[in-house]
C-alpha cells in the first residue's frame, strides 16, 4: 500500500499521461524514485515546465484521497509493474501506467476477448445484431469487451450478460461514475458478472477528451474487434484504427449498401476485415488457441435468439424512460435562432481546438464535404478529418449521406 501511493501520486500529476509516466519510469524505474528525484535529473528529460512544477509538488493529499475512495468502493488498483497486468496491454505503444478495476478478477491474457463496438445512434438493425453478437460470443465462451456508452455499446453488453458469460467494460471516467446516467443499473450488473476497467481514478468525469484514449485500451485487451454498425468516421473507427496498429483482428457486420450507418462497416470489409454473420464466425478463429474456453456450439436459431432476447424491448423502453426523466430534470441549454445549441464565446476555446472552431465556422451556413472544408479553411486534409472525428464524438457535428457534414451547434459571434 505504501508503494501504491507513489503510483497514484505520479499518475495524478497535472499534465501527466501514460507516455510521460512511462518515460519517467524508464529513467527512474519506480514512482518512488521519481518522487525523490532531484529537479535537475527531471529537467534532463525535457518535460514541459507545467509538468515539472507538478512533479515538484510532493503533497500526498490526492493519492491518499484516491486510495480512500478505492477502499470504500472496493476498487482494485493495478500497475504496469504488477505480475497480473495483462501482457496484451503491456505490449501496446502507450499502455496505461495504472488501471482501476471494479468487479471480478479476470485474467485477460487467458481469455478469448473480443471487443464489440458500434455507433452511439444506431438503427434497429444495429441494435439487434450488437445484442445478438454479444450474446452468441459470451454464450460460446468468449469474453466480450466494450464501452458502456449509449447505443451499440449498451446493446452488446446487455447481450453478453444474457449469454451468461463475463463481460468487461472499459470506461473514459471513474468506475463509479455511470455514463450515461441511465446505465447506472447496467454498471452494477457488469461489476457483478465481470469487471469495469478505467485508467482514471474513482470520481473522474467522462470527459470527451478521454474517449479516444480509452479506445486504445479497449482494443489492446482483446484479440480482435467487431464493428457492428458505424459511419466511416467516429469513435468506432478510432477503436478499429487502434486495433490495426496493435495487430489485432478486425471483424465487421455487413449492411445494406444504401444504409448510411453501415457505410463504415462495409468499407472495413472492402479493406480486409472479416465479414461475419454470427458469433461462430468469430469464435472459430480462436478454437485452436482456446479449446477449453470456447464451445463449438452452432449459432442460435432465429427462434432461440428471439426467446433469449424476449425482454430486450422492455429493457430498451425502460432505458428510454430513464433517459427522458433525466433529460427532463436538467435545464436545457439556450438554443440559437437556428435551433442548435449556442456556444457562448467564453466557452468556445475551452470546448474546442482552433481547427474545430474553424470547421464549425465553415459549417454555419450548411452542409459541406471534407474536401470543401479543406478548401474553405486551408487546414490540411489529415487535420480536417481528425477534427471532424473529434467533433462527432462531442456531438457537435453530424455526418450525412455523401460524406457531407453539418454543425449541430452554433458559435456565438
Amino acid at each position: 500500500m505504501a508503494e501504491l501511493k507513489y503510483w497514484l501520486w505520479l499518475t495524478s500529476r497535472k499534465g501527466m499521461d501514460s507516455v510521460r509516466a512511462l518515460k519517467l519510469l524508464e529513467r527512474f524505474v519506480t514512482p518512488e524514485q521519481v518522487y525523490y528525484a532531484d529537479e535537475g535529473d527531471v529537467a534532463e528529460l525535457g518535460l514541459s515546465p507545467n509538468l515539472e512544477r507538478s512533479l515538484a509538488d510532493k503533497s500526498m493529499d490526492a493519492p491518499e484521497a484516491i486510495l480512500g475512495e478505492c477502499d470504500r468502493l472496493d476498487v482494485r488498483v493495478m500497475t504496469i509493474q504488477d505480475a497480473d497486468y495483462p501482457m496484451r496491454l503491456r505490449q501496446i505503444a502507450d499502455p496505461p501506467a495504472v488501471l482501476y478495476l471494479k468487479g471480478r478478477r479476470l485474467h485477460f491474457d487467458e481469455e478469448a476477448a473480443i471487443a464489440v463496438v458500434g455507433a452511439r445512434e444506431p438503427t434497429a438493425y444495429g441494435r439487434r445484431w450488437a445484442e445478438q453478437f454479444g450474446m452468441e460470443l459470451a454464450g460460446g465462451g468468449a469474453l466480450v469487451v466494450s464501452g458502456i456508452a449509449q447505443g451499440l455499446d449498451t446493446c452488446a453488453v446487455r447481450g453478453a450478460l444474457k449469454g451468461g458469460g463475463p463481460v468487461a467494460c472499459v470506461l473514459a471516467g471513474g468506475v463509479n461514475v455511470p455514463y450515461p446516467v441511465q446505465n447506472r443499473f447496467l454498471y452494477d450488473d457488469v461489476a457483478a458478472a465481470g469487471v469495469l476497467v478505467s485508467e482514471y481514478p474513482p470520481g473522474s468525469p467522462h470527459d470527451w477528451r478521454n474517449f479516444p484514449r480509452r479506445n486504445r485500451i479497449l482494443s489492446g485487451l482483446c484479440l480482435g474487434v467487431l464493428a457492428v454498425e458505424c459511419r466511416p468516421f467516429g469513435g468506432t473507427m478510432s477503436t478499429v484504427n487502434h486495433a490495426v496498429e496493435q495487430d489485432r483482428d478486425v471483424f465487421a457486420v455487413p449492411g445494406a449498401l444504401d444504409a448510411p450507418m453501415s457505410e463504415g462497416t462495409n468499407r472495413l470489409i472492402q479493406q480486409g476485415a472479416k465479414l461475419v454473420t454470427c458469433g461462430r464466425d468469430i469464435l472459430e478463429e480462436y478454437w485452436g488457441r482456446f479449446p477449453d474456453k470456447l464451445g463449438r456450439a452452432a449459432p442460435l436459431t432465429p427462434e432461440a435468439a428471439r426467446a433469449r432476447m424476449a425482454d430486450s424491448v422492455q429493457a430498451q423502453e425502460r432505458e428510454r424512460a430513464a433517459q427522458q426523466a433525466d433529460t427532463a430534470a436538467e435545464p436545457e441549454p439556450a438554443p440559437a435562432k437556428s435551433g442548435r445549441e449556442l456556444i457562448p464565446r467564453s466557452e468556445q476555446k475551452r470546448r474546442f481546438t482552433d481547427d474545430e472552431l474553424a470547421l464549425l465556422a465553415a459549417l454555419k451556413d450548411g452542409e459541406r464535404t471534407a474536401d470543401q472544408l479543406v478548401e474553405l479553411t486551408q487546414i490540411p486534409a489529415k487535420r480536417v478529418l481528425s477534427a471532424l472525428t473529434m467533433l462527432q464524438i462531442q456531438a457537435a457535428v453530424a455526418e450525412h449521406p455523401g460524406r457531407r457534414f453539418s454543425a449541430l451547434v452554433e458559435l456565438e459571434e
